[in-house]
């Protein structure tokens, strides 16, 4: 059922992969968490070259999916710029520093062992 803004997870998840492309995010990384757990849809996953991009991207999305769906997406650490995560409900976005990202390795803990993550350019 689609929810009455329009903003399905999977328009929510092709909104954010163009909105991180334009903002020049890098290694993209989506996870397909369906099935796997009730917290969200879709888990992205995406690093920005330095605090300061790290924040704009976080800020650029959120503001996105407000004028176009009227998510108020919750946002932890933008004031750092190392980790921002953004929940919009149906996806939960995580943008890192590379150093932080490479840290706490989160794609490895929600994909089974071998498995590659679903790239964005895929």
């Amino acid at each position: 059922m689609t929810p009455p803004n329009g903003a399905t997870s999977e328009s929510q998840l092709d909104r954010i992969l163009t909105s991180l492309d334009d903002d020049k995010a890098e290694n993209v990384v989506q996870i397909d968490l369906r099935g796997k757990s009730a917290m969200a849809d879709y888990m992205v996953i995406c690093s920005g070259r330095s605090s300061r991009q790290v924040a704009a991207i976080s800020e650029k999305l959120a503001d996105k999916l407000k004028q176009e769906f009227g998510i108020l997406s919750k946002i932890e650490g933008k004031e750092s710029g190392d980790w921002v995560l953004i929940d919009t409900g149906d996806v939960i976005v995580h943008v890192f520093r590379p150093e932080v990202r490479e840290f706490y390795q989160l794609e490895k803990m929600w994909l089974p062992a071998g498995q590659a993550a679903a790239s964005a350019d895929s």
